[in-house]
């Protein structure tokens, strides 16, 4: 799934069919209370350098690896500790249309005894605007950017007073992970190469490239017992009246994200899951959403699924 492209798609709907305003090229400067409603948001147009203020009862801070810039400027306890951590994802990309016919799956290998889930290599035949690709990783590499197009000085803005202590503490408690890192950094292309062999043994360097295709921030946060936490999912950050969310960490993959945005929702807008209406609507999308998972309506779900799969 071209998730760019859904997200465009979706975009497209929200303006022609629900009067929504989308608005591009818009960097957030700060976000600050507003006793009148609830918040203001500050932006500033990248293009023309225009700032505006659009006031709003509820925020929502999905903005990938920014995402904790921007919840380090609203004042609210609950971001209190919080730290991240860029790691770069880049991938071999095979450039040989015979090798990529060859290949239509997406193939697993196992993590290394100290290597982090993420890094679980496999290859892949992927469809990306159209085109049929093959790529093999993923390896991590490291920029103190927190956005693929963000500034050097990301990492270093991040810290502060309340959340310098976990970060010290997680790496000291995640040497292996410092390592992994360090040797993937440290690879060459060769290197890289020689990974890929342990899946398809006859690659030769000349079919492949080396591309880097985005940022993750893992996040890092205080805990009662080993003073700092890498965690290596997504997380919610939620004021105490649901007027600010926020989403840290990896980006959610198609299995967590339906479950991820319930519990924005549930946070954020009790008041619609407390309206049968609602409730109705949301439990037609999501047959199990606040209900009991029975044997007959598991195989009943299932059935249906099958169908519209075609399985």
């Amino acid at each position: 799934m071209n998730f760019g492209s859904l997200t465009e798609q979706l975009f497209h709907i929200l303006e022609t069919e629900y009067n929504v305003t989308v608005s591009f090229n818009e960097e957030v400067q700060d976000v600050d209370p507003d006793k009148a409603i609830e918040w203001d948001v500050i932006t500033k147009n990248r293009i023309s350098g225009d700032t505006r203020t659009l006031s709003a009862h509820h925020v929502f801070i999905g903005a990938g690896g920014g995402s904790l810039l921007l919840l380090q400027k609203v004042e609210i306890d609950e971001k209190e500790g919080y730290g991240g951590f860029p790691v770069s994802g880049a991938w071999l990309v095979c450039k040989n249309q015979e090798i990529i016919n060859q290949h239509y799956g997406k193939v697993y290998s196992k993590a290394g005894p100290n290597d982090p889930p993420m890094s679980t290599p496999h290859l892949d035949t992927r469809f990306i605007n159209g085109k049929r690709e093959l790529l093999f990783g993923p390896f991590a590499g490291f920029s103190p950017k927190f956005l693929k197009e963000g500034s050097y000085l990301d990492l270093f803005k991040s810290i502060k007073t309340d959340n310098i202590k976990p970060m010290l503490e997680t790496f000291w408690d995640n040497l292996p992970l410092t390592q992994y890192l360090v040797n993937q950094v440290t690879m060459s292309f060769d290197d890289r190469m020689d990974d890929l062999r342990k899946f398809y043994k006859n690659a030769k360097n000349e079919d492949w490239e080396y591309l880097v295709a985005g940022q993750r921030v893992q996040i890092i946060k205080k805990d009662e017992f080993e003073g700092g936490q890498l965690q290596f999912g997504t997380e919610v950050i939620a004021s105490k009246d649901g007027s600010i969310t926020c989403l840290l960490g990896a980006s959610p993959g198609a299995s967590t994200a339906v479950k991820i945005m319930l519990d924005v929702i549930e946070k954020a807008f009790p008041e619609l899951i407390e309206n049968p209406e609602t409730l109705s609507k949301l439990q037609k999308m999501i047959p199990f959403y606040k209900t009991e998972v029975t044997k007959e309506l598991f195989d009943k779900e299932l059935m249906r699924s099958k169908e519209l799969l075609e399985l």
